[in-house]
């Protein structure tokens, strides 16, 4: 699936599909330019004539370099180590965990889209069950996170399979063709059927020249991504190390939340004055410095 964010690539995919294919077509017809008459057909005079079905084809083939093109580009931007696990969002997170404030921590992650926040928010939403319940939940989370970018980077895979059975497709119609006016004028009109045959070769090299970049670009994502997931996984985990999981039972982080009738350690009360303005007790807002909670009457320590 091509992210909305992405399909303002599509034209610019367009474009350079267009023209690598383009390419591709020149560099197979420039091999028999030197024994063409001077009269000879272009190329896309040549899928015309071809008719409805070898038409459809080449449709199809622009098409998949198209779609091979839009996925090159999300897979470039997407598959970072900076897109994954944000340093701005990692430093934000340590300080927040640090201060015991978890529920700032689930809602900077709920306000962030990326794989670090998406894995870690499941694991703080599980964090007054114990520490094998959050690591389970990041586990859980975490794969199908990874799974989701594996996807889009199997469609590469799907285009390097496909785009040359596509063009051996318009091979075969072209063959059947070729045959087909092979039995009806004999050898006594050779350019009519180096047409058909033409076709047969230009169909042929459009397919493998989408196929390799195809998989090139597969083997290249997939190693990038693994990279990626393996950094990412690596910094939810640094977080979670310090958690007093043994102090925090009964407590729910996320939209329900609760303290567990106070059941958070002194220790736990520590709150950044540079990040935030809510009691990590009650939730209530208070005003940074001061103390005790407005609301709960729990006393705060401040950190500058």
């Amino acid at each position: 699936m091509i992210h909305p964010r992405f399909r303002r690539y599509i034209p610019l995919a367009l474009c350079v599909a267009t023209v690598l294919l383009s390419r591709a077509t020149g560099l197979a017809q420039d091999d028999g330019a030197a024994a063409a008459p001077p009269g000879g057909q272009s190329v896309f005079e040549t899928i015309k004539e071809g008719g409805p079905l070898i038409m459809l084809i080449w449709c199809a083939i622009i098409g998949t370099s198209v779609t091979m093109v839009t996925f090159i580009i999300q897979n470039i931007m997407q598959l970072r180590k900076a897109k994954l696990a944000p340093p701005p969002l990692i430093a934000a997170l340590q300080q927040t965990i640090l201060a015991g404030n978890y529920q700032e921590a689930w809602e900077t992650c709920n306000a962030n889209r990326n794989y670090l926040a998406n894995v870690l928010k499941s694991g703080l939403t599980r964090i007054g069950r114990g520490k094998e319940a959050v690591e389970d939940a990041v586990a859980e989370h975490g794969l199908r996170e990874a799974t989701m970018l594996r996807t889009r980077n199997s469609y590469l895979s799907v285009i390097g399979v496909v785009s040359p059975m596509i063009g051996l497709l318009g091979t075969v119609i072209g063959m059947m063709g070729a045959f087909r006016v092979l039995a009806g004028s004999g050898i006594s009109d050779p350019r009519a059927l180096s047409g058909k045959i033409g076709e047969v070769l230009l169909a042929t090299a459009s397919g493998l020249f989408i196929a390799i970049p195809a998989f090139v670009s597969y083997y290249v994502f997939r190693n990038i991504s693994q990279m990626c997931i393996v950094h990412a996984d690596d910094v939810v985990n640094s977080l979670l190390l310090d958690i007093p999981f043994d102090e925090l039972q009964g407590v729910q982080v996320g939209d329900s939340f609760n303290s567990g009738g106070g059941a958070i350690a002194a220790g736990a009360r520590k709150v950044s004055i540079a990040l935030t303005t809510a009691c990590p007790i009650c939730g209530g807002s208070v005003t940074p410095g001061v103390n005790p909670c407005p609301h709960c009457g729990s006393t705060l320590d401040w950190e500058a």
